[in-house]
């Protein structure tokens, strides 16, 4: 798409050689009579002036003389390589997909050729009708928009100048949007409200939008009473599938932060490996985004949120993880028996009106028309009625469930990352930290230039102590359900954070200068010599994850090649690179010395020829290693047999037990190995296959090798996790993973960075950014981030554009 350069001049040559005339003498020495002379016109400065340079794979500098020109570039920005994703959010939040698609579609999901965007949401899978009233009832627009006015002005200025720049976009660009939204009547021009709640819903994540459909289902239609509902046993499995999802299955994420202790220049160094979605506008964008003297960060924004997530400035670099920790709690309550309707509950043994909030849909009939449904949503002080009837929450005569989410009214998130980018080291990191609370559901690493490194769970939690866990309050500790009916059993407080939740410094943090890492794991263990057990005599609230347990394949990956890695040299950022895409297969590392001769013991044909394959393969997921697919199928069944490890878990070392293949599981694991090879067979795969020929993305009819494991379960640093299982043309496509990879460090000028955005900046298939760094991670590519001025300049592709208004 060609972009548009726009310059606008206030002050003409006339108006400045009437100011010089002004300030001459008449010829008799005397000053000039000019009482009849009109004064010249003042010069008016644009409101908004912005200047917007793309460097190399489309990544926009966008340098604001304020953050309200700031939010206007940046906006423009993203609408010129995103509008169609962004436009169908905008849709999602404010509750209106049924009326543009009708109520039994969904969210669009990325086709198998992968040239057809997606905004369907990894976090929630609704139909359009519970979608919709899953936004309008459980979103309070009123109260974000009295949080947002309550707050520090530069994120309301960020949040206007953002909808300003959009809009400009959507109206000089009508009709000549991409194909997939070309003349869609729903691409309209957005409000500051539209952004508060694109905003809020990244804060849902692990919260809100893990209990949607149950939310959407304990509405009533207005009016109605309270339905009977049959009493079951409780089964909480579908909340630990859905918890397990967010916190292992895919959702995760690696960072490593070293310090001047092992680091070859005394300065600090990061790897921020963050895995994530591939669709929707919980992609990553990267961007620079600077108001002079006051924030200069480059690295990623994520779809509405106008400032960097992820990414560093000159003094500090960061990046974040999904941590352990749960965001949310249940309450039971106990109803009032004289309240047929169900809606007033018992409260220290005082009746409490529960509070109601009516929507409505509209719904596209197959004729055209629209047809308006409704819905009545209840809340009680702790929060918002759930039901979910099979799995034994019913709202009964007697009892409800309620869902207690501290970041349903999160509005901290904007400042949070504003206040990070500004930060000239880690302890600056942590102080806004701990000052403003807003990250919802993710840890930070982070390294400065001074060799100092941080890991810090400094996400929003709700204030339940250990003590609550055991004193009668926690009804059902898998569903970390708890008694609704006692103020002492609700979340405590603190004076240093928002009402009902910790605050970090009461949290799990350290700060070092050797390393320190995290993937998804516990908290605990955060740098091998110095277990992070919690303060005496419980440690921190279990709601911050367990200690002691056995950490994932992934985790130990990590932290076993920096301890190898630091014993023979100092790091420099190439060893971090090399680190991120060793792609070693730790599952392989671990079972395959028991594993081939156990083959070669069976005498079996087809057990013979995997192993033969097996022992040939690198035990890595490179493009080119022969084996990793049967290695792959085998291992996805041989991971959940029981008793397995020969070496049990020690929590005194946990990144090496547990290991080895025990002897009475080798039956079962041979057994695994074939099914796999003939799984293969049956598909026409070769044991020896390359894995760059079966794990692909397409892109515009051409199919990108990629590298890279599954991450959690079988080990691998570097992790993707493709749409579907295996077929005879491979895994075919990405549904999350491998997303923006950075590596900083830092000298005398400022940050050296290098990184990449595998999925590119667009979804566009015309852009040119819409496979350009696909092709850049399938080669383990690391282009270099330019950040000063004048390295921004030089860009051989640099391309500048002024905005104003």
């Amino acid at each position: 798409m060609k972009r548009q350069h726009v310059q606008s001049t206030y002050l003409s040559i006339a108006a400045a050689l009437l100011l010089a005339l002004a300030g001459c003498s008449s010829d008799d020495g005397k000053p000039a009579d000019t009482s009849t002379t009109p004064p010249p016109p003042v010069a008016t400065a644009s409101r908004i002036s912005v200047d917007v340079g793309r460097t190399g794979y489309g990544v926009p500098h966008v340098k604001g003389k304020d953050f309200r020109s700031l939010g206007y570039g940046l906006a423009y920005a993203y609408a010129q390589d995103n509008v169609c994703m962004f436009a169908d959010t905008v849709l999602t939040v404010r509750g209106e997909r049924s009326q543009f698609f009708g109520g039994e579609a969904r969210a669009p999901r990325r086709s198998e050729t992968g040239d057809e965007y997606g905004t369907a949401s990894g976090f929630m899978d609704l139909k359009n009708e519970d979608s919709d009233f899953f936004f309008k009832g459980y979103l309070d627009i009123e109260q974000l928009r009295a949080s947002y006015a309550a707050g520090t002005p530069e994120p309301r200025e960020l949040v206007e100048g953002y909808v300003e720049g959009y809009n400009r976009y959507v109206k000089a660009f009508a009709g000549q949007y991409p194909a997939a939204c070309k003349d869609a009547k729903w691409v309209r021009a957005i409000t500051v409200d539209d952004m508060y709640l694109i905003m809020a819903e990244k804060a849902l994540h692990a919260t809100g939008q893990v209990f949607a459909k149950e939310f959407v289902a304990a509405g009533r239609s207005p009016g109605a009473g309270l339905a009977q509902a049959k009493i079951r046993k409780f089964d909480p499995g579908f909340l630990l599938a859905r918890l397990d999802k967010l916190n292992r299955q895919g959702f995760g994420s690696n960072a490593l932060a070293v310090g001047k202790d092992l680091s070859a220049n005394g300065r600090g160094l990061l790897l921020g490996n963050p895995h994530y979605p591939w669709t929707s506008a919980d992609r990553f964008y990267q961007a620079h985004l600077t108001v002079p003297d006051k924030y200069d960060a480059m690295g990623v924004i994520i779809g509405g949120i106008p400032a960097i997530v992820i990414g560093f400035n000159r003094d500090v670099a960061w990046s974040h993880t999904v941590t352990t920790a749960i965001h949310f709690t249940t309450f039971r309550l106990a109803l009032d028996p004289n309240d047929t309707g169900g809606t007033t509950y018992l409260y220290d043994g005082a009746p409490v009106k529960m509070t109601s909030k009516t929507v409505s849909v509209d719904l596209l009939q197959a004729d055209g028309t629209l047809a308006k449904r409704s819905k009545t949503f209840w809340f009680s002080q702790q929060g918002a009625v759930i039901v979910k009837p099979e799995a034994g929450m019913s709202w009964t005569a007697s009892a409800a469930y309620v869902l207690a989410d501290p970041n349903r009214n999160n509005t901290r998130m904007l400042e949070q990352w504003l206040g990070i980018g500004r930060a000239n080291n880690v302890q600056a990191i942590k102080a806004s930290l701990d000052k403003t609370i807003g990250l919802p559901w993710v840890n930070t690493v982070a390294a400065d230039r001074d060799g100092n490194v941080l890991f810090a769970d400094a996400s929003v939690v709700p204030h339940m102590g250990a003590q609550k866990f055991g004193n009668g309050c926690l009804l059902l500790q898998a569903a970390l359900l708890f008694d609704g009916s006692r103020s002492s059993c609700g979340w405590g407080s603190d004076p240093n954070a928002p009402a009902g939740i910790y605050s970090p410094v009461n949290g799990p943090w350290t700060l070092r200068t050797d390393y320190v890492g995290n993937s998804n794991d516990s908290f605990w263990l955060n740098n091998p010599k110095a277990l992070l057990p919690g303060p005496a005599p419980f440690g921190f609230s279990p709601l911050y994850g367990r200690v002691g347990v056995e950490q994932s394949l992934r985790t130990r990956v990590g932290f076993k090649q920096v301890e190898e890695l630091v014993q023979t040299k100092k790091l420099g950022l190439t060893d971090l690179q090399a680190l991120a895409f060793a792609n070693r297969l730790h599952a392989a590392e671990l079972v395959l010395p028991e594993l081939l001769p156990a083959c070669t013991a069976s005498g079996d044909a087809v057990l013979l020829q995997a192993c033969t394959a097996l022992s040939a393969w690198d035990r890595r997921v490179n493009v080119d290693s022969r084996g990793a697919v049967l290695f792959r199928e085998f291992w996805n069944s041989a991971a959940a047999i029981p008793n397995k490890w020969a070496v049990p878990f020690n929590p005194a070392d946990p990144v090496n037990t547990p290991n080895g293949v025990a002897p009475a599981a080798v039956p079962a694991v041979l057994a695994a190995l074939k099914a796999a090879a003939l799984k293969l067979q049956s598909l026409g795969i070769p044991f020896n296959g390359k894995l760059g020929d079966y794990q692909t993305e397409t892109r515009n009819g051409v199919r990108i090798p990629l590298h890279g494991g599954i991450g959690n379960i079988d080990g691998s640093y570097n992790s993707l996790t493709m749409r579907g299982g295996l077929t005879a043309t491979g895994y075919n496509g990405v549904h999350w993973g491998e997303s923006y990879i950075q590596t900083v460090s830092f000298d005398d000028q400022g940050p050296v960075a290098q990184a990449m955005l595998t999925y590119g900046q667009s979804i566009d298939p015309t852009s040119p950014h819409y496979a350009d760094q696909l092709n850049v991670y399938s080669r383990k590519e690391w282009p270099v981030l330019p950040f000063s001025q004048e390295k921004i300049k030089a860009d051989p592709n640099y391309q500048p554009t002024t905005l104003t208004e």
